[in-house]
């Protein structure tokens, strides 16, 4: 019945079937429901659950798809690639890519990079990964490709949609926007599984492209911002844009010689002037205790003006740069809640401590 009565299409329900509907659409305060499996982490903070949808988005040459890549990576072999540490359920354990805007050389890189970070066979076929082209095809036969795809392949537990844009024919569509959003509500829920997307930011400002962008940042789960770093092209920084679980702390990754996307270690972030404004009590727990773990990395015991150094250091490692007077607010902080500790004259670090 729950097939009849709720297949993603266009179709509208039957009356005969409403009252079917309503015992499946209702919620009921005496049932217990499971919280969505988390398959995809940073460090502990989960970015991608099953029945939801997130995207990676950045401007042009930011190396979004090189991102994706390590996210898929670790979708198929269960290592952390980069920051990312992806765990599919066994039932769930096969990847769908659909690309829409490279020719198939093209994504043949893109499909030996992902085999390759993972640490996988290339000179054979992956049957955990189905990877479409779709470059040749209108925003309708596209999505109709998907929607076949989705019915026919089975056990995926994660599709990457690299070009969600053209997807549809009008970028600014109000309409367009919405429908293809509740596509991805729809596909998510009723195959329960995860949707990765990928959007292109406005080159003028950081806000993501179009009325879709707008529906975006509404109704995803997450949304990764990849930019390059002011200072060095070659450098790509990822941070959380919108998460709804607490924020990660920001990594860096460059290309390597064998054209392979590496962790950046000891990157320092320049933050741009919206993420200035940014305190630090809106910080997650993670974020503090990278930052703490790097200001105490060289004395266990200090005096203050050794701590505010310390501390000046420690949060500028993590992309958090402040004048003296903040420093000094934010130790008191830390030291309310017994994340520093004073000991006689010196300040001790206690990595114990819960916000």
């Amino acid at each position: 019945m729950r097939d009849e009565m709720i297949q993603p299409n266009n179709h509208r329900i039957d009356e005969e079937k409403y009252k079917a509907l309503l015992k499946y659409i209702r919620l009921n305060v005496t049932e217990k429901y499971d919280f969505p499996q988390e398959i995809v982490q940073i460090e502990g903070v989960t970015v991608a659950t099953l029945g939801n949808f997130s995207a990676s988005t950045g401007k042009p040459k930011s190396k979004k798809t090189f991102n994706v890549s390590a996210i898929v990576a670790s979708a198929l072999s269960g290592k952390e690639v980069l920051k990312y540490k992806a765990d599919l359920p066994s039932c769930k354990n096969r990847v769908l890519y659909i690309d829409t805007e490279q020719s198939k050389c093209h994504c043949h890189k893109v499909l030996h990079r992902i085999l390759t970070l993972a640490g996988l066979p290339t000179d054979k076929e992956n049957e955990n990964i189905v990877f479409f082209v779709l470059r040749e095809y209108t925003p309708d036969q596209r999505r109709d490709i998907i929607r076949c795809a989705l019915q026919e392949e089975q056990n995926i537990g994660l599709v990457i949609i690299d070009g969600i844009r053209d997807l549809i024919h009008d970028i600014n569509s109000p309409s367009e926007s919405l429908d293809i959003i509740n596509e991805l509500m729809r596909w998510s829920s009723y195959y329960e599984l995860h949707i990765h997307t990928v959007l292109h930011l406005n080159k003028g400002d950081d806000n993501t492209r179009g009325h879709i962008g707008t529906e975006l940042n509404n109704k995803a789960e997450t949304i990764l911002q990849i930019s390059k770093n002011m200072e060095n092209g070659k450098i790509s920084e990822v941070r959380a844009m919108h998460i709804r679980d607490k924020e990660f702390t920001p990594f860096a990754f460059e290309i390597g010689e064998d054209s392979l996307p590496h962790l950046v270690r000891d990157h320092h972030f320049k933050m741009s002037k919206k993420d200035r404004l940014s305190s630090y009590m809106d910080m997650s727990e993670e974020q503090h205790r990278t930052a703490l773990e790097e200001a105490f990395s060289q004395n266990e015991v200090m005096g203050y003006q050794m701590l505010i150094d310390a501390i000046k250091k420690g949060y500028d490692s993590i992309g958090y740069c402040r004048g003296r007077n903040t420093l000094v607010n934010l130790c008191k902080f830390l030291i309310q809640h017994n994340a520093i500790v004073k000991e006689g004259r010196g300040y001790t670090y206690n990595s114990q401590f819960h916000l």
